[in-house]
C-alpha cells in the first residue's frame, strides 16, 4: 500500500471507508518494518507534548534569550476579545504560546518544521477541547496531517530554505486544516478542499527571519495562520469548495517556491529582515554571540 498525492491517499481511505489516517499508520507500519501498535503509540505520545509546550509557552511570561519574544502567549490568551470566538483564541494563543517555547528551549515536536510548530498543535488542541474529542480521534487526525505533510514533503517542499515560508507556515496551515475536519469527523472531500482552501491563500509567503532567528516574524505568524486554518475548516465544512484541487495546490506551490529568489529563502538578506530595524537587531544579536564566545 502506498500513495504519492492526496488524491490517492483519500481514495484508499474512502474505499476502506476510515480516516486517512489509519491508511497513514499502516503505510508506516508497513515501510518501518514495525507494528501498527508500535507506529500510534509513537503519534499518540506527540500530544502530551504538544500540550507541555502550550502550557509552558502560556505560563512562562519571560523573554527569550534574544528578548525578541515572550509574554505575548500569555497576553493573548488572558486578554479581551472583541471579535474572535474563543476557540479563535485559544487556537491563536496555543499557536504563540508552542512558538515561544521553541524560541525558549523548551521541547516541541516540528509538525512539519519548528518554524511552523506552533500552528497544527494549537488548532487541533483548540478544536479537540471545543468537541470532547478522544485521544484516539486527536491521534487519527495527527496521522492525517503527517500523511498530508508527507506528500507536500514529496511533491514540493516542507523547508524554508528551499520554498519560503509557504513551505512551513503554509504547509502547516493546510495540514491543521485539513486535520481538523478529520476530527469534526467531515468526509475527504471536505479535508482536501479545507487543506486547499488554507494553502493557496499563503502561497508566496516568504521566510524572512530577523537577526537569522525562528522569532520574528515565526511566532505570531503562527497565530495568524491557525486563525486561517479555522476560517478554512468552516469554509469546507459548510460545502465551500476550493476551484483548484489540493495536490494541484500544492504543486503551484512548489513552482512559486522555486521562482522565489534565494534573498527570500531563509537568509535574512530581504524582507523584514533588511529593515533598519531588522538590522539593528541583527548587529546587537552578533555583538551579543561575540561576547559569549
Amino acid at each position: 500500500m502506498e500513495y504519492h498525492s492526496m488524491k490517492e491517499l483519500f481514495a484508499v481511505a474512502d474505499v476502506e471507508k476510515c480516516s486517512p489516517g489509519i491508511i497513514a499508520c499502516r503505510v508506516e507500519a508497513e515501510e518501518s518494518g514495525k507494528s501498527y501498535e508500535e507506529i500510534w503509540s509513537r503519534m499518540k505520545y506527540t500530544i502530551p507534548i504538544f500540550r507541555e509546550s502550550i502550557q509552558k509557552g502560556l505560563s512562562d511570561t519571560q523573554k527569550s534569550a534574544s528578548g525578541l519574544v515572550g509574554g505575548d502567549a500569555n497576553r493573548l490568551f488572558t486578554g479581551h476579545m472583541r471579535f474572535l470566538s474563543p476557540v479563535c483564541q485559544r487556537a491563536a494563543s496555543y499557536a504563540i504560546a508552542t512558538a515561544e517555547a521553541n524560541a525558549k528551549m523548551y521541547r516541541i515536536v516540528a509538525c512539519p518544521t519548528a518554524g511552523s510548530c506552533g500552528i497544527l498543535p494549537a488548532v487541533l488542541s483548540a478544536v479537540a477541547e471545543e468537541t470532547n474529542a478522544s485521544m484516539y480521534d486527536i491521534t487519527c487526525a495527527l496521522f492525517t496531517a503527517g500523511a498530508i505533510g508527507r506528500v507536500i514533503a514529496e511533491k514540493a517542499s516542507i523547508a524554508g530554505a528551499v520554498g519560503g515560508c509557504q513551505a512551513e507556515c503554509g504547509a502547516a496551515c493546510g495540514m491543521a486544516a485539513a486535520a481538523s475536519v478529520d476530527l469534526l469527523k467531515g468526509s475527504t472531500k471536505q479535508m482536501g478542499n479545507a487543506f486547499a482552501l488554507a494553502l493557496k491563500n499563503i502561497l508566496g509567503l516568504v521566510c524572512d527571519p530577523v537577526g537569522g532567528l525562528v522569532e520574528v516574524p515565526c511566532v505570531k505568524r503562527n497565530a495568524f495562520h491557525a486563525v486561517h486554518a479555522l476560517l478554512a475548516v468552516e469554509m469546507a465544512m459548510n460545502g465551500i469548495e476550493s476551484v483548484i484541487p489540493p495536490d494541484e495546490v500544492i504543486e503551484a506551490m512548489g513552482d512559486v517556491g522555486r521562482r522565489l529568489p534565494v534573498e527570500l529563502k531563509e537568509t535574512s538578506r530581504a524582507g523584514l529582515a533588511v529593515t533598519k530595524t531588522g538590522r539593528k537587531i541583527h548587529d546587537e544579536i552578533m555583538k551579543k554571540s561575540a561576547m559569549v564566545k
